[in-house]
């Protein structure tokens, strides 16, 4: 029923792929435009009006190494990388 097309980002001027699954997509949903921009230049557009998270840097209580954490981490509670804070989590299961 729905076919590919190719359409042209009024963002970049790249051309993108309207696929058939996403046209099936936006008929589900009721959209009635097709999109004008591109992924890339959706992403952007979007991440624009997000304010930026603070990470902040500090050392892994169980490793020793860097950890960026968003949050102002305090003296009082130990904290974590990535890393080890998923293999406590899996631990716990």
């Amino acid at each position: 029923m729905y076919q590919d097309k190719t359409l042209v980002c009024k963002g970049c001027g790249n051309e993108f792929v309207f696929t058939a699954g996403e046209q099936e997509f936006y008929a589900e949903r009721g959209f009635q435009n097709e999109p004008q921009r591109c992924k890339a230049c959706r992403d952007a557009r979007k991440n624009a009006t997000r304010p930026q998270k603070e990470f902040f840097t500090t050392v892994c209580a169980k490793c020793g190494n860097e950890a960026k954490v968003p949050f102002q981490p305090s003296n009082d509670r130990p904290v974590y990388c990535s890393e080890c804070f998923a293999a406590m989590k899996a631990q716990q299961q």
